[in-house]
């Protein structure tokens, strides 16, 4: 085949992508993967990652030729804050219209987006609707009883009693009412860097959907909607979340951003039970997905402990308690959790068999920058946001000055350089894994059913579309197990293994912690119960 002919059938390929990417629910075939722009890639030399980083290095997440296998394949990008902020994290934001200074310009986001969809890529940024900086404009201006902008946040004249952060038990009001000075006090949930906006005011519920539509326009496909649950607080303890008045403005802002871009992808962090969760899903609409914290603590556990019953659970749980249809947001762990590396040790097997629930899984996974070559990271935050370990040269690869945060220390082997070089390594594993689920419309799109077997070593379950049905087995045992004897009512057909091409006619052996996907025959929900 000639270069002109690669180009074009790349083009068309390319195009296709993007089509078939272009509805509205787009996000179900998705592959995300959180980026931390601090800490990915320096691309000026001064020690600080930037948006021009990470658009040299698009090509190792997706190169945008479906023929190759020397990227990871993941199909969308979730970038943690990008505005600008006094502090390293950027949740609390001083100008929601501008790029932090330190990531670059407002060009470089353009071109950053631009790139990636030329490589069939959606880009989702974080938005911190709840809070601003304490030293927003506005904010500042509102310091002033006199000002315009008073309103714009929350004040009292003296402390209230029974207030606290509600996720705290024997929280007090000083957590959350702060002093301006004298008489003066204003809510902020988090910290007093973070006061909160005041969503009774009717123009702060516009210009935060102004705000949206800024981004949308400069490219972005999507939010993940930070701390959503805490937007309108109508007084102490439950009043502080979840309230009418909260649904009642998300499903507005829901509204009006897909009336001006109908196939953008809003996700919420929304860190609590799940009934509470399905509250946000509900009709009419509010979100497209949550992020599914009760499974990905039940995969990060029971792979560790060897017991696979919890995931299952929380898995068929969530399906029954999530509106029909929801797409779910699942992952292993993110920028507020201990890394899955550090919570397994050492143990590669733990790694691959939790990356392979996670991509085997119903709903849209993402994967948490560096998860796929083993980063380790325990609290404080700083320590799970790290530079990116690409080679074991000097300051990890990641850029030619001393690094903002010290990279982690690790074990030999664990960076993107060493890794890719290794067939058997955890990058290899998750680059096998993502480029399964892109090809199979069942991983993707389908839905789930447990296959009990007798082997309670073995965690089995269907994933049927009507075009295609598969059959995922992991052992969950340290020992290898025998070969998968299937229920006879169950009828299935072997038809092949998707991770070769030569058909197989019974279920192999599995290697300890080993995962293996099969195609089969369509199988009714009556017959694999």
């Amino acid at each position: 085949m000639n270069k002109k002919t690669t180009s074009f059938l790349l083009a068309v390929f390319l195009a296709t992508a993007l089509a078939a990417a272009s509805t509205a629910d787009w996000h179900r075939d998705a592959v995300f993967y959180e980026v931390f722009v601090r800490s990915f890639f320096d691309s000026d030399g001064n020690g600080i990652g930037d948006l021009k980083g990470l658009t040299a290095r698009l090509d190792y997440l997706n190169d945008g030729d479906p023929a190759t296998a020397t990227d990871l394949g993941v199909t969308a990008l979730w970038l943690m804050p990008i505005s600008e902020s006094p502090s390293y994290h950027g949740y609390d934001v001083s100008d929601y219209y501008s790029i932090e200074q330190d990531y670059g310009t407002m060009e470089d986001f353009k071109r950053l987006a631009a790139e990636a969809h030329k490589r069939g890529m959606r880009v989702s940024i974080d938005l911190v609707l709840n809070h601003t900086s304490s030293q927003h404009p506005d904010f500042l201006a509102a310091a002033d009883d006199a000002s315009p902008k008073r309103d714009w946040y929350v004040w009292k004249t003296t402390k209230p009693a029974g207030w606290g952060q509600p996720w705290t038990s024997g929280s007090a009001s000083d957590y959350v009412w702060h002093p301006l000075r004298a008489g003066e006090y204003y809510y902020g949930l988090f910290w007093d860097g973070m006061p909160d906006l005041n969503y009774a005011n009717p123009a702060v519920q516009e210009e935060m959907i102004r705000v949206a539509k800024f981004w949308l326009a400069a490219g972005a496909d999507g939010f993940r909607l930070d701390a959503i649950r805490y937007l309108i607080e109508t007084g102490p303890g439950k009043g502080q979340m979840d309230t009418a008045e909260n649904h009642a403005y998300l499903a507005r802002f829901c509204r009006e951003v897909k009336q001006f871009k109908p196939d953008c992808y809003l996700v919420g962090e929304i860190w609590t039970d799940l009934d509470t969760v399905a509250t946000y899903l509900g009709s009419p609409q509010e979100l497209d997905s949550a992020f599914n914290f009760d499974l990905a603590g039940a995969i990060v556990g029971g792979v560790k402990d060897r017991n696979y019953a919890y995931i299952n659970a929380i898995q068929e749980v969530t399906l029954e308690t999530y509106p029909q249809g929801t797409a779910d947001a699942v992952f292993l762990t993110n920028h507020d959790m201990d890394r899955v590396a550090s919570v397994y040790g050492p143990n590669m097997d733990k790694l691959k068999l939790a990356a392979s629930v996670l991509l085997t899984l119903p709903g849209t996974p993402y994967i948490y920058y560096g998860e796929e070559i083993g980063m380790p990271g325990t609290k404080p935050d700083e320590n799970i946001r790290k530079p990116m370990l690409w080679s074991s040269g000097a300051n990890a690869g990641f850029s030619t000055a001393r690094p903002w945060n010290a990279p982690a220390r690790v074990r030999p082997g664990i960076n993107v350089q060493e890794e890719s070089e290794n067939p058997d390594s955890l990058l290899s594993h998750y680059r096998r894994l993502v480029r399964l689920r892109n090809d199979s419309i069942a991983l993707r799109r389908g839905d789930y059913q447990a296959v009990r077997l007798e082997n309670k070593n073995i965690y089995a379950y269907l994933r049927r579309h009507e075009q295609q049905s598969v059959l995922v087995v992991h052992n969950f045992s340290d020992q290898p197990q025998p070969g998968l004897f299937l229920p006879v009512d169950m009828k299935l057909v072997i038809c092949r293994d998707l991770s070769s091409i030569q058909p197989v006619t019974e279920i192999a052996p599995l290697a300890p912690f080993a995962t293996r996907v099969y195609e089969v025959a369509a199988v009714p929900v009556a017959d694999a119960e």
